[in-house]
C-alpha cells in the first residue's frame, strides 16, 4: 500500500498566520513578508533539535553573530533578518528575556562590523549632522529615536524621496507636541496633529493621508507602539481628477521652447511615457537599439518594463551614449568613474560600479558625495532640473494649462488611445497595476462620457 503523508498539523498554520498579523500590525511592506517568514524557517531548520520557546539570549546573540561573520550575507539582509527575529521573539512569542537582546545594535551592524567599520563611521556622521541641523528636530533631542528611524527605513527598504518626507512629517508633529516625548504621545495626539493640518493648515487629503502614513510608521517600527484607533478622526475621501492633456500642436510648442541641453531628456519622456526618477535613472545598458527599446528597471512597486525607444530620438541617444563615454574616461582619469549599485549587486559584480553600461544615461554636472553610504562619484542628473524646465518652457510657450513633467505620460497615454492603441497595451507601457487606473484616459480621449455630442450642436 502506498505510505500516506501524515496531515499537516494546524498549530502551524495558526503559528504562521499570528506572525504574519505581527508583521501587518509593524508595518512591514507585503513584498517583505514573504522574506521575514524564510528568515525565521532558516533560523528554525538551523537549530533543529530547538524549539522555538527553548531559545535564549546566548543562543538568538551566537546566531547573528555568525551570520554577521557570513560574506555572504549583505548589510540589508542581515537588517532583514534580525528585524525578523525581533519581531518573533519579542512581539509574537514575547519571550520574557528578548527585550533584553541588543536589537539595535545588531540591526545597525556595530556589532558585526566594530566600531571604526566605514559603514558604522558613516551612520555616526549622519547622526551628527542631524544634531547640528536645527530643521530635524527628531535628530537633535532625541538621535537615538532618531538612528532607529534610519536602521528601519533602510530594513524596509523605502526610497530616499520617501525618507526625508516621512521625517519631515515626522519633526512637524514632534514641534505641534513640543512639550512631549515621543514615547508619551498616541491615538489622542495624533489624532490633534491631524485635525490641526485639517482645520487650520487646511491641507488636502492626499497630504493628510501622506502625515498618517509617516506617523504610523514611525509609531509601529521606530517606537514599537501600534496605533489603535485614532478615534472621531477620519480622512477625507480622495478626490477623482482627471488629468492634464496637453494636444499634439500644445506639445511641439512646449518642445520648441526647452532649452537645447534639457530638450532629450523631455522628448524622451514624452516618446515613452516614463515617470521623471524613470527618465534620469536610465543606465546606458537599458538601451536596445536593435529592438528599439528601453528598459525601465524598478519602476514604481519595484516593477520593471519595456518602452518603445522613439526612432525620432535614435540618433541624439547614440550622441549621448557617446557624451557620457566621453565623461566616464575623464571620471576614471581623475579618480573616480564609480556610479550607484544597489547592495545586493554592488557586492555580487565588484568591478560593474566602474563599467560604461551601468552609467546613468544622463549623468550630473559635477560629481557628489553619496548622502547614505559617503562615497564620491557621479550620480544622475536631478530630477528637479527637468521639473523646473518644464515650467519655463510652458511659461514662455503662453500655455495656460498647469504642466508639470507628469503631464507629458498623460498626454502620451492618451494620444496613444486617440490614434487606436489597445488600453491594454497602453497598460503595460504605463506599468498600471489594474487596467482601472488606465481607464481614466478614455474619458480625456473622448471614449468615455466625453464622446458624447452636446444636444445644443445639433440645433445650431
Amino acid at each position: 500500500m502506498e505510505k500516506r503523508e501524515p496531515p499537516p498539523d494546524p498549530r502551524i498554520e495558526i503559528f504562521w498566520n499570528k506572525y504574519s498579523d505581527i508583521l501587518k500590525r509593524f508595518r512591514i511592506p507585503e513584498r517583505s513578508i514573504t522574506w521575514y517568514r524564510r528568515h525565521v524557517e532558516f533560523f528554525i531548520d538551523n537549530h533543529p533539535n530547538t524549539r522555538l520557546k527553548e531559545h535564549s539570549i546566548a543562543s538568538v546573540d551566537a546566531w547573528l553573530g555568525k551570520l554577521g561573520r557570513n560574506p555572504n550575507v549583505n548589510e540589508w539582509q542581515f537588517r532583514q533578518k534580525v528585524d525578523a527575529l525581533r519581531l518573533l521573539f519579542c512581539h509574537c512569542l514575547k519571550m520574557p528575556w528578548a527585550d533584553r537582546i541588543e536589537w539595535d545594535q545588531w540591526i545597525s551592524g556595530s556589532k558585526t562590523l566594530g566600531k571604526d567599520h566605514p559603514t558604522v563611521a558613516r551612520r555616526s556622521e549622519m547622526i551628527e549632522k542631524a544634531v547640528k541641523d536645527s530643521n530635524n528636530r527628531l535628530g537633535r533631542k532625541f538621535p537615538d529615536i532618531y538612528r532607529k528611524y534610519l536602521i528601519f527605513m533602510r530594513v524596509s527598504d523605502y526610497s530616499p524621496n520617501t525618507e526625508k518626507s516621512y521625517l519631515a512629517w515626522i519633526n512637524r508633529f514632534l514641534l505641534f507636541h513640543s512639550g512631549k516625548h515621543p514615547c508619551d504621545c498616541g491615538e489622542i495626539e495624533l489624532a490633534s496633529f491631524l485635525e490641526h493640518l485639517a482645520i487650520n493648515r487646511k491641507v488636502s487629503g492626499a497630504t493628510q493621508g501622506l502625515a498618517l502614513n509617516a506617523l504610523v510608521f514611525f509609531f509601529s517600527r521606530v517606537l514599537e507602539r501600534p496605533l489603535g484607533r485614532i478615534g472621531p478622526y477620519q480622512l477625507p475621501k480622495k478626490p477623482k481628477r482627471l488629468p492634464t492633456i496637453l494636444s499634439p500642436d500644445e506639445i511641439q510648442r512646449l518642445l520648441g521652447a526647452l532649452e537645447p541641453t534639457n530638450r532629450l531628456m523631455i522628448r524622451l519622456m514624452y516618446g515613452t511615457g516614463m515617470r521623471v526618477m524613470e527618465c534620469v535613472s536610465v543606465r546606458l545598458k537599458d538601451l536596445d537599439f536593435a529592438y528599439h527599446q528601453i528598459t525601465v528597471r524598478s519602476g514604481k512597486g519595484k516593477k520593471d518594463r519595456c518602452v518603445p525607444m522613439p526612432k525620432a530620438l535614435a540618433s541624439d541617444l547614440r550622441k549621448q551614449v557617446e557624451v557620457v563615454r566621453q565623461l566616464h574616461l575623464k571620471d576614471i582619469e581623475a579618480g573616480y568613474g564609480s556610479v550607484y549599485l544597489p547592495e545586493a549587486l554592488a557586492r555580487k559584480y565588484p568591478n560593474a560600479e566602474f563599467e560604461l553600461g551601468w552609467q546613468y544615461l544622463f549623468p550630473a554636472s559635477r560629481i557628489s558625495q553619496d548622502p547614505r553610504s559617503g562615497i564620491v562619484r557621479r550620480h544622475h542628473i536631478h530630477q528637479t532640473v527637468i521639473q523646473k524646465s518644464i515650467k519655463q518652457a510652458a511659461k514662455e510657450s503662453g500655455l495656460l494649462k498647469r504642466v508639470t513633467s507628469h503631464t507629458l505620460r498623460h498626454s502620451f497615454a492618451t494620444h496613444l488611445l486617440e490614434s487606436g492603441s489597445d488600453i491594454r497595451t497602453v497598460q503595460e507601457l504605463l506599468g498600471h497595476a489594474d487596467v482601472s487606473t488606465t481607464m481614466i484616459y478614455t474619458h480625456v480621449a473622448g471614449l468615455g462620457s466625453q464622446g458624447v455630442k452636446s444636444p445644443l450642436d445639433k440645433i445650431e
